[in-house]
C-alpha cells in the first residue's frame, strides 16, 4: 500500500459484495454481543444509505466500500475472551466522540492530520497497515509522543474472509511487531480491512490481546466526495458515543485533511469531548 497503484488489485476481491452498515448498543464500549457458541447467522440488514451526491459511489484507488459480515465464534482456549461482533460505539461521560483514521501512516497526509489534532489538543485513533508503518515509523513515534492510540489494520489490507487462518495471523502479528517497535507498545485494538470480520479475525485478535473496533459514522472519504460532503457527514452524524471513520492514506486524502480542519472546531464548539479509549473494556 506504499504506492496507490499497487492497491488496485483489491477491486476484484469484493466485486459483487454488498456493503452493509451497523449500529451499536449498550455498554461502555457497545458491540453486537459477547461470546457464544458458533452457529450460522444471516448478515445484518443494511441500513438506509447515507445521502450521496450521485447514484452510485465509485471506488477510489483501492478503498472499496466497507463490508460487514460478522460471524459467531466459540470462546478461545485458556479463557481468552472472544467477541462475535466488533465494538461500534464508545461511551464516556458527557458528549464523547472518537475520531479514527485508517490505512496510514502516509507522509503526505498524516502529518497534516496530526498538526490539526495538536492545534486543538485532541487525541485520535490511527489504525495502521504494516506495509505503510514500516517505512514511516517516525510518524508512529510521533503518535505515541502526542497521546494518540495506534491500532492494527493488518499488513497489506486484504479481505480477511479470503485468507487462511495462518495468513490472517501473519498479517496481524507482523503489523503488531512493527507497531511495538515504533510506537513503544503492542496495539490493544484491531480493525478488519473493509469491515469484513470473520471468526478467525476475532479469535486471533483476542489471542494477541486486541479488541475489535468498527465505526458508527463512515465519512466515505475514500470516494473523494468533496470536502464539504465529508464535513456534513461528520457534523450530521455527531452524537454521544459515535466513532467516526476517516482515512489518512490509500489514495488522495487531501479532502480528508481539509475536512478535519472544518469539522473538528465545530464538534468542540458544540460541546463534544473528542477522546480515545485508554483501556480495553472486557
Amino acid at each position: 500500500m506504499k504506492k496507490d497503484q499497487l492497491l488496485t488489485r483489491r477491486r476484484a476481491l469484493i466485486a459483487g459484495a454488498a456493503a452493509l452498515g451497523a449500529a451499536g448498543t449498550a455498554g461502555v464500549l457497545a458491540s453486537g454481543g459477547g461470546e457464544e457458541t458458533a452457529r450460522p447467522v444471516a448478515p445484518a440488514p443494511a441500513p438506509d444509505p447515507a445521502p450521496q451526491e450521485s447514484s452510485a459511489l465509485e471506488p477510489s484507488d483501492y478503498r472499496l466500500q466497507p463490508l460487514t459480515g460478522y460471524g459467531q465464534v466459540r470462546p478461545a482456549p485458556r479463557r481468552t475472551r472472544v467477541r462475535h461482533h466488533p465494538f461500534l460505539r464508545v461511551y464516556g461521560r458527557g458528549r464523547t466522540m472518537v475520531l479514527t483514521f485508517d490505512d496510514g501512516p502516509d507522509p503526505r497526509y498524516t502529518p497534516h492530520i496530526l498538526d490539526t489534532l495538536a492545534e486543538h489538543d485532541v487525541r485520535a485513533m490511527f489504525f495502521v497497515c504494516g506495509e505503510m508503518a514500516v517505512d514511516n515509523q517516525d510518524l508512529l513515534a510521533r503518535m505515541a509522543d502526542e497521546g494518540h492510540i495506534v491500532g492494527n489494520h493488518t499488513w497489506t489490507h486484504p479481505l480477511l474472509t479470503r485468507l487462511k487462518r495462518s495468513e490472517i495471523r501473519s498479517e496481524m502479528k507482523r503489523t503488531s511487531d512493527v507497531i511495538e517497535d515504533a510506537y513503544g507498545e503492542r496495539p490493544l485494538w484491531f480493525r478488519a480491512p473493509y469491515g469484513a470480520w470473520n471468526r478467525a479475525a476475532f479469535q486471533l485478535g483476542a489471542e494477541m490481546g486486541m479488541e475489535p473496533l468498527a465505526w458508527t459514522v463512515d465519512t466515505l472519504d475514500w470516494s473523494t466526495p468533496g470536502t464539504r460532503t465529508i464535513v456534513d457527514r461528520v457534523e450530521d452524524g455527531a452524537a454521544p458515543g459515535v466513532v467516526v471513520l476517516s482515512h489518512d492514506a490509500g489514495g488522495n486524502r487531501s479532502q480528508s485533511v481539509l475536512a478535519l480542519r472544518h469539522y473538528l472546531p465545530y464538534l468542540l464548539d458544540s460541546g463534544y469531548h473528542i477522546t480515545v479509549p485508554r483501556r480495553r473494556h472486557v
